[in-house]
């Protein structure tokens, strides 16, 4: 590809400063160690580069033999959305069962010890926590990654999040500014639209950010949304009105701002991946996520060479540029600071003693804290034999993915030896996939997951078909609790990751903690 100008230029380096693409596998390939020699001041990471801790630490380390003030990014918001455990599950329930479990130290204790794993394998910026207020509880992409629904419930825990993230060394980001809660589109697939007047985002949806600002975020990632009340003709991510008139000027914000992946089709199916980023910058962005989809060098060339022709157009004013680059170099050197500290023996500052840091098992604990029971007229027993767990499985949104397994299977099994299992799907039958699973569970007790069941008709109808064929039916809601109870037991896990399955299956089996 021919580049536009020397790849000494300052405004080149620049231009590669302000992005922060991804790539595949789980080394680094040579072309983005030489863009990190050439300016490239950040890369994310996704699930597709992690296989362990150890080598993830590997990887961190090979990126930073580059350049030391690399900025490493990550997407790890814990709970269903999760990078660092995507194959197992992860060791910390999301933030709407901290929210249900609403103490703000324990909220803070998990951020901490989930920032101190991120630190201790090389990772110092995450792009997390969510600070959308689930108003819509039909909204497709939110759901369990927002801490709730009541506005100062959610400002009180991104707060706690945020400080606790960073006590550990590690940015938080928090997004998706300014709220993607009241959506019922996913912005992965379309470009999603708010229709409610300034003083309801005002009152509603902008008080968490306000926390979060409040609290020392060192970023803050746009939503590709389109809110008319504050600007009817472009989503977020790419409005002056909203990242420079609402976030930098009248919030006060001076950290950085972070897009969310400019591949995503809410803006690239409209401006392209090119035009919206260099819309971005204009607007008051600071860094461009890119890479979940895309993940080459011939994207990164691409947006930098983007950048620096509407630089020589004047479609981009290069003191803007500048000023992006200067925040991402500012909040880089940050991170590097911070990891300095970690390393020096008794270094550990006040902020390094979080409630909770260090301790391998708070995210058990919190998961256990958010399960809510409820119980038929006669007393649960527990199985005598091993159970049959059937899952009844809705197709995954993209941000949280199909790699990560999810439910209570393997967890029971481990209390329970021999415990069966089986996934199901949508179907046409009125009765959905309820008959397979009666002649799969033959005479073992059934354990019946769901996950967003509110969200899903034919969950529901095999709910009721299971319950009413076999009442001792033990039932499990993953995901946004917006169910009428049922079955012998009922519990509500407000989750799916794997400790939040580990603390279903102690109930079910009638472990105790």
């Amino acid at each position: 590809m021919t580049t536009l100008v020397s790849t000494s230029d300052t405004l080149t380096r620049d231009a590669l400063a302000v992005l922060q693409p991804g790539f595949t596998g789980t080394t680094a390939p040579d072309w983005l160690l030489r863009r990190i020699g050439e300016g490239l001041s950040a890369v994310g990471l996704f699930g597709r580069n992690i296989t362990s801790p150890e080598q993830l630490a590997a990887l961190t380390a090979q990126l930073r033999a580059e350049r030391d003030d690399v900025l490493v990014a990550i997407d790890e918001e814990g709970g269903d959305v999760t990078r660092l455990e995507v194959r197992t599950g992860s060791s910390f329930p999301g933030n709407y069962a901290l929210g249900v479990a609403d103490d703000t130290e324990l909220t803070r204790a998990v951020a901490a010890e989930l920032g101190r794993r991120l630190a201790a394998c090389g990772v110092d910026l995450n792009w997390a926590p969510s600070a959308d207020i689930n108003s819509n509880p039909n909204n497709p992409v939110i759901g369990v990654r927002s801490f709730g629904a009541d506005r100062e419930l959610v400002e009180r825990h991104t707060a706690a999040y945020v400080e606790g993230l960073q006590s550990a060394g590690v940015a938080a980001c928090t997004k998706h500014f300014p709220g993607h809660g009241d959506t019922g589109v996913d912005s992965h697939h379309a470009l999603p639209r708010i229709d409610v007047d300034l003083a309801t985002l005002h009152a509603r949806e902008l008080g968490p950010f306000r926390a979060a600002v409040a609290a020392g975020s060192k970023a803050v990632m746009s939503a590709h949304i389109l809110l008319p009340a504050l600007d009817p003709d472009r989503p977020a991510t790419l409005s002056p009105q909203i990242l420079t008139g609402l976030l930098r000027e009248e919030l006060g914000y001076q950290g950085l701002i972070v897009t969310d992946g400019m591949e995503m089709q809410a803006v690239a199916a409209t401006y392209g991946i090119e035009r919206g980023s260099v819309l971005a910058i204009a607007a008051g962005a600071d860094a461009i996520c890119v890479g979940g989809g895309l993940a080459d060098e011939e994207t990164v060339l691409r947006l930098r060479d983007a950048l620096v022709t509407a630089v020589h157009h004047g479609d981009l004013p290069e003191e803007r540029l500048v000023d992006a680059a200067a925040r991402v170099r500012a909040l880089a050197d940050w991170t590097r600071r911070a990891r300095g500290a970690e390393r020096e023996p008794g270094a550990a500052s006040e902020e390094g003693t979080a409630p909770g840091s260090g301790r391998a098992d708070v995210g058990l604990v919190a998961a256990r804290r958010a399960v809510k029971l409820t119980a038929a007229r006669l007393p649960y027993e527990p199985p005598s034999t091993a159970p049959y767990v059937a899952a009844l499985t809705p197709i995954a949104n993209i941000a949280v993915g199909d790699e990560t397994p999810w439910g209570v299977a393997a967890e029971l099994d481990a209390l329970l030896p021999g415990t069966a299992s089986g996934s199901y799907g949508e179907t046409d039958d009125a009765r959905g996939p309820a008959d397979e699973v009666l002649a799969a569970a033959g005479d073992r007790r059934i354990v019946a997951v769901v996950r967003d069941a509110h969200r899903h008709p034919w969950m529901m109808r095999a709910l009721d078909a299971l319950v009413v064929a076999r009442p001792d039916t033990v039932v499990v809601e993953m995901g946004v609790n917006g169910m009428t109870p049922r079955g012998a037991l009922h519990i509500a896990t407000h989750g799916a990751a794997r400790v939040c399955g580990r603390a279903a299956a102690e109930v079910i089996a009638g472990a105790g903690a």
